[in-house]
């Protein structure tokens, strides 16, 4: 890490973010809701833009604060950098964010098995990607953040919560596993045709639960046989390979061609991809991989996206959103190749300690409280009025 202090004083900030509670109203363009713009224990999309950090997410498409991605990667990010430097008043400091980030999301685990669902719209950020239930991406990172939390609970002397984490990984990795199909894992368990799609992003959290010194998220040969369907099918049979992985690939070798995101290639996601390829020690893949984004967007014969890397591009090399940040995962793979020495304890395999019922009664309780509030039900009048003004539009 070359500015550790700076990259500490960001995740501080995060911290801090994770704590607002803002309940000025603003309009979702998806639904033409007005919600609150951002709840207590939720992490934010973004930092804003016209007051940033302290009037946050000026994103509006859907309303983030029901995202089930962005708690698990910024409990995640602030372990993997704890890890990294080693800096236990950094932990100590923003251990409290990390504890209600947790909390937050205890609300989407509907049935109590230890497992978040998806809601049945883009609920993360591939948000113009539906996915319901239990899905490989949300799932695999919400498995690697259970795996965080508890150990970084027993960095900061918080032995009940470790206990109770590392009972609630336990059971949430049982549930991931559900989404194994023999080959690969479903992108989500709702059992729709687009719900077998090959997604290239299936082991986003094995990969940085790796980059953290944590344990797997899953069996390693179920692990290698994902990363060899993806290559086989969402980078190869993309041009040849010369284009780096499409999101989503079918079954039968034809694009997902479900949702926009679904057929795009994101370049970020490709090195990341490459990198959890490398900590598997399957190298020429690997780069094979990652060589597909160099073709693209810096060789001669590329698209011309040389120090201007888009989020995405599709099947017809047409792209959008120009010097994105995603593609700054391309340091991924150097990590992967060069792995720092971490800090922190040893992670155990199992735990020998039973779970502390009186801390799962605690915990319930503050995640009742960060609990978002269901919309009251529509009164008759509100109805009538409602119905009239679409005649009237029509």
């Amino acid at each position: 890490m070359l500015y550790p202090k700076l990259e500490l004083s960001i995740q501080r900030d995060c911290a801090a973010a994770v704590m607002l509670h803002d309940p000025q109203k603003r309009k979702i363009m998806s639904d033409g809701k007005w919600v609150p713009r951002k709840v207590l224990g939720a992490v934010p999309h973004d930092i804003g833009l016209n007051n940033p950090w302290f009037e946050v997410n000026a994103y509006n498409l859907f309303n983030s604060d029901r995202w089930k991605d962005l708690n698990p990667k910024f409990v995640l990010q602030v372990y993997r950098d704890f890890v990294a430097t080693g800096d236990i008043n950094f932990a100590k400091a923003v251990w409290p964010s990390v504890y209600i980030a947790m909390a937050y999301m205890d609300q989407f685990d509907k049935d109590g098995d230890g497992m978040i669902e998806n809601e049945g719209f883009p609920d993360q950020t591939y948000d113009a990607w539906s996915v319901t239930g239990v899905s490989a991406y949300c799932g695999g990172l919400w498995v690697a953040a259970l795996q965080a939390a508890s150990a970084m609970a027993r960095e900061v002397g918080d032995i009940a919560s470790g206990n109770y984490f590392w009972v609630k990984y336990q059971k949430a990795k049982v549930v991931y596993d559900k989404l194994w199909n023999g080959c690969y894992y479903n992108y989500d368990i709702s059992g729709s045709r687009a719900s077998a799609s090959i997604h290239a992003d299936q082991l986003a959290g094995q990969w940085i639960a790796r980059a953290c010194g944590l344990l797997p998220i899953a069996d390693n040969d179920k692990i290698r046989s994902a990363l060899e369907k993806v290559f086989e099918f969402n980078v190869s049979k993309m041009k040849g390979g010369t284009r780096g992985a499409v999101n989503g690939m079918l079954p039968d070798g034809r694009i997902d061609m479900s949702a926009m995101q679904s057929r795009e290639v994101w370049p970020g996601v490709t090195y990341s991809l490459a990198a959890s390829m490398i900590q598997e020690g399957m190298m020429d893949m690997a780069f094979q991989t990652a060589a597909g984004i160099y073709e693209a967007a810096w060789s001669e014969k590329s698209l011309g996206f040389a120090f201007q890397t888009p989020e995405a591009w599709n099947e017809n090399d047409e792209f959008r959103s120009l010097c994105y940040m995603r593609p700054l995962a391309i340091w991924a793979m150097q990590w992967a190749l060069s792995k720092p020495k971490l800090f922190g304890q040893e992670i155990k395999r199992e735990s020998d300690e039973s779970p502390d019922f009186s801390h799962h009664a605690s915990f319930s309780k503050i995640a009742s409280l960060l609990k978002l509030q269901d919309e009251p039900p529509k009164g008759i009048f509100q109805i009538l009025y409602e119905s009239t003004c679409r005649r009237l539009a029509s």
